[in-house]
């Protein structure tokens, strides 16, 4: 694609590398048959090749940001289907990043929307916070017909209709705001590697993270979790706050750089794939910070999906028979973000489960962060879409690996979900996760 930036625009490292990308692009199309809002609405606008035409108009002309283009650029999931798709390398994912922290900087949005976003800024990351809004939201969650109503305040709706209707307690050893190291008991195997807490899996789900160090302790590996370490940054660097991003990700790296310095790491666990895609990209990010930028990129390197970790040791054989079928969703941050396929397939038919792939396997399931809440009617067309593609493979269960999918696509069907690493636990002699409770014996038999 054809550009016009200025020798003074160019100046600027994130224009030029925008530029960069947008002259990848030849138009060809294939993008919008994979794109989900595409797929859905119909409209150029909301295809990957639209936006770019949109980003590229706005930055070239070095305009703030409109109506028109915040409306295309909110309704992209970031599910990045399209770099998977593009035969011409677009890094779409830099590119939209961004062109929210454009917008972010240079659009006022209205009121509501303002202080909603804030909210989700104030809140989500941070997990004391969240846990006391999920408290809150059974309280108010009667309310949500009214709040669908009042057009603007159509995602607090969509908020408390996701809010689980009680919050698990935090699970021992990896209670959310731990500072003390907490290191994991387990035969000598030579492996140390750091696992991260997070934020919003930690109070949705602190069994998966429980999962996962009971897992690895048992195949002899060292679970750490450095003090200091916390929300990745993701969810505010999708809404384009790229301050309060770039803060959580230093905080992060400051933390592991510790954990290197004071032991070795192997690795860097990251068991939200979501969250995986972000720090993975945390060399980017922080490319332009002298004082980060190489600590940024080890960082980066080290960091590993659970699975993707899993699948370089030697698993013995599992401890119990398999059976079960299971669908399994591949996660957008973990087929396009992070280009991870086999791994958690193979995992687990490894450990004996029956594992079937989801017709439109490559389609978002419409969760993607903040998405859920903030765009709530494309949301639900997608999560509509995936629960009957999952559905009509006939599985017992549905694993994935990224806690947004399991709470979106849970809220749309009876069948357990769970994270792929919590079947693996169960499969090499854990405890059976406390979800199959009350499933058929075939499912849930010991």
């Amino acid at each position: 694609m054809q550009t016009h930036f200025s020798l003074s625009q160019l100046a600027n490292p994130d224009v030029a590398h925008s530029e960069e990308i947008i002259r990848k692009c030849v138009h060809c199309g294939f993008c919008t048959a994979t794109c989900p809002t595409y797929v859905t609405l119909g409209n150029e606008l909301d295809s990957p090749r639209g936006r770019i035409y949109l980003i590229k108009d706005m930055l070239e002309n070095g305009r703030p940001a409109d109506t028109q283009i915040v409306t295309h650029i909110d309704r992209c999931l970031s599910c990045l289907s399209c770099m998977t798709t593009c035969p011409s390398g677009v890094n779409y994912m830099h590119l939209v990043d961004h062109a929210r922290a454009h917008i972010e900087e240079t659009y006022r949005r209205p009121l509501p929307d303002r202080l909603i976003r804030a909210m989700l800024a104030k809140v989500l990351p941070y997990p004391a916070r969240f846990r006391a809004a999920l408290k809150l939201a059974a309280l108010g969650r009667p309310f949500a017909p009214l709040l669908d109503k009042a057009g603007p305040l159509r995602p607090l709706a969509a908020m408390l209709r996701l809010a689980p209707t009680s919050v698990p307690a935090a699970a021992p050893g990896q209670a959310p705001g731990m500072r003390a190291e907490g290191v994991a008991s387990g035969p000598a195997h030579g492996k140390r590697v750091a696992l991260l807490s997070g934020c919003a899996q930690s109070v949705l789900d602190p069994g998966i993270n429980a999962a996962t160090t009971r897992l690895l302790n048992r195949l002899g590996v060292e679970v750490v979790i450095p003090r200091g370490e916390g929300c990745c940054g993701s969810l505010t660097h999708h809404m384009g706050r790229e301050d309060e991003a770039l803060a959580s990700a230093r905080r992060n790296v400051d933390a592991w750089t510790r954990a290197m310095d004071e032991g070795g790491l192997h690795a860097i666990i990251v068991t939200t794939s979501g969250c995986g895609t972000t720090i993975k990209d945390y060399g980017h990010m922080l490319r332009l910070d002298p004082a980060y930028a190489d600590k940024a990129k080890a960082v980066s390197a080290l960091a590993k999906d659970v699975t993707e970790f899993l699948s370089t040791l030697d698993l013995p054989a599992p401890a119990r028979p398999g059976g079960a079928v299971v669908a399994y969703h591949s996660a957008c941050s973990m087929q396009h973000g992070q280009r991870i396929t086999r791994a958690p397939k193979e995992l687990l038919a490894k450990a004996g489960f029956i594992v079937r792939d989801v017709p439109e396997g490559h389609l978002c399931c419409g969760s993607a962060g903040t998405y859920n809440m903030l765009q709530p009617e494309i949301s639900a067309q997608l999560r509509e879409r995936k629960v009957r593609n999952i559905e009509s493979v006939a599985p017992d269960l549905i694993a994935t690996g990224n806690i947004g999918c399991m709470t979106q696509i849970g809220s749309g069907t009876g069948i357990p979900i769970l994270h792929t690493v919590e079947l693996l636990d169960w499969a090499y002699g854990g405890a059976r996760p406390a979800k199959l409770a009350g499933q058929p014996a075939a499912v849930a038999a010991e």
